[in-house]
């Protein structure tokens, strides 16, 4: 999401009334501090709204985790199967899989589900209907590793500790285009893009798809794994509170007052247009982002001061954390970002100025165009169903002393904070001016670029990060 928050404009919000009935073996949603309140207001106990949120992508919620009483079998089945030992992110994927993020799909793509994605940017199913999916999300091996398989039909999946996280059935092996890949995905194969640097190149040089059954809930002791709320949680926790409408507002970075704007802004809107309880799914990402993004625990940290201070009201903002890994690779990604918050329950997604985005990584430019995300969402297959919301630009308004939207017969009075000058100001202790982030949020800030400067070897970026 680009740093600068921005007002949707020329909007067309088709209804959804598709009642959901859900069936979950997920327990209740867990009561945390951000965002899921426990004692609503008189007020909001009155609302009697019919919930009606939007259908998972083909229908149903894929979740792939086993029966609790199966566990330990599959436990020892793994043991006893070809294993492959999974990167950090490969268990971000896992982590997605399993929860129905990208439902339908239930499990590593196969090599047409690959293609498709590669090319097409969709899924098509069975029965004729097109599902969106524009993200790989494939498992790579290498050459020694295809060989132990041999002609196996499943492998076990193990992470880094050695400890079972899945068994992957059926499977299929075919070539991993490397170049291809990079090229479809990013639009370049120019050298240092982070993700395709981090998981892609040094991967190996075949991919293997399968059905996945994943043993155990994905858990990452980071003390955050109760704000990782799966989409059958989320649905139930949008349920509890009567939603008629759930927006949806993703971001990597901390919370400013011209992100506040936009969503509290958004918010007003829907009321205006009938709705009588539209909720805000506030929702970082929490899996990869590249090194100089804050940390995971420290965003956490800075929305949290956000709702404590009354920025967002915590009545009406459900604060959860979205595990997929980051790609940085705009158009192309923000459709990924868009259907996984389909099968969450949102039926209004936000999107603003160069979603996804990031420079290029050799020349001194952009590396999309700033429109063509919202573009490409009001275009792509499969999302249909999802009410795009775009944006314009907001900034510091030197004349009222806060953020507010662009005006530009008066531009003169418009102050730009980039996120480098954003990160800045907080590297060298220095305040923003009044108005432009709350002050709990900025001593978060603060608080952490002081921890990097005490860390000699920067070892604690990359632990707060994992």
């Amino acid at each position: 999401m680009a740093s600068m928050a921005t007002l949707f404009t020329k909007l067309s919000f088709p209804s959804h009334t598709v009642s959901k009935t859900l069936d979950s073996h997920f327990l209740p949603a867990v009561q945390v501090k951000l965002g899921l309140n426990p004692k609503p207001s008189r007020a909001y106990r009155r609302l009697r709204v019919s919930c009606g949120l939007i259908e998972p992508d083909g229908g149903n919620l894929v979740e792939l985790l086993v029966e609790e009483s199966q566990r330990d079998l599959k436990k020892r089945e793994a043991l006893s199967l070809p294993r492959i030992k999974l990167s950090r992110i490969d268990v971000q994927w896992v982590h997605v899989l399993s929860e129905g993020w990208a439902s339908p799909l239930r499990g590593f793509m196969r090599e047409s589900e690959f293609l498709q994605t590669l090319h097409f940017n969709s899924l098509r199913l069975d029965d004729g209907s097109v599902v969106n999916m524009s993200l790989p999300i494939v498992l790579a091996i290498d050459d020694a590793l295809k060989l132990r398989i041999g002609e196996s039909k499943k492998v076990a999946l193990f992470d880094q500790q050695g400890i079972p996280v899945a068994i992957l059935n059926d499977i299929e092996i075919y070539k991993h285009p490397k170049e291809e890949r990079i090229a479809r995905t990013w639009g370049t194969t120019a050298p240092g893009l982070p993700y395709a640097e981090e998981a892609i190149t040094p991967a190996g040089n075949w991919l293997i798809g399968g059905d996945l059954e994943v043993i155990e809930p994905i858990k990452y002791h980071d003390g955050l794994d109760h704000f990782r709320l799966s989409p059958a949680e989320l649905r139930e926790e949008f349920t509890r509170r009567n939603a008629d409408a759930v927006f949806a507002f993703q971001l990597r970075n901390p919370v400013h007052n011209g992100h506040a704007l936009l969503m509290t802004d958004t918010r007003r809107r829907l009321l205006d247009m009938g709705y009588k309880n539209p909720v805000l799914l506030l929702h970082p990402l929490g899996g990869y982002t590249k090194a100089d993004d804050v940390p995971l625990e420290w965003r956490m940290r800075q929305h949290e001061k956000v709702l404590e201070d009354g920025v967002l009201d915590p009545e009406t903002t459900v604060v959860s954390i979205f595990p997929s890994p980051m790609h940085y690779a705009g158009p192309t990604e923000v459709q990924w970002h868009a259907k996984a918050r389909i099968n969450a329950g949102a039926n209004f997604y936000i999107v603003g100025r160069d979603p996804a985005g990031m420079g290029h990584p050799v020349e001194k430019r952009d590396l999309y165009d700033a429109d063509h995300g919202k573009k490409v969402l009001s275009m792509a297959p499969g999302l249909e169903r999802l009410n795009i919301l775009p944006f314009k630009v907001a900034a510091y308004d030197k004349s009222q002393g806060k953020m507010a939207f662009f005006d530009p017969s008066r531009a003169q009075d418009f102050l730009f904070i980039s996120g480098t000058k954003m990160r800045t100001l907080a590297k060298n202790k220095e305040s923003p001016p009044d108005g432009f982030m709350c002050p709990g949020g900025w001593r978060v800030l603060v608080e952490y670029y002081d921890s990097l400067a005490s860390s000699s070897d920067g070892r604690l970026h990359e632990a707060a990060r994992a």
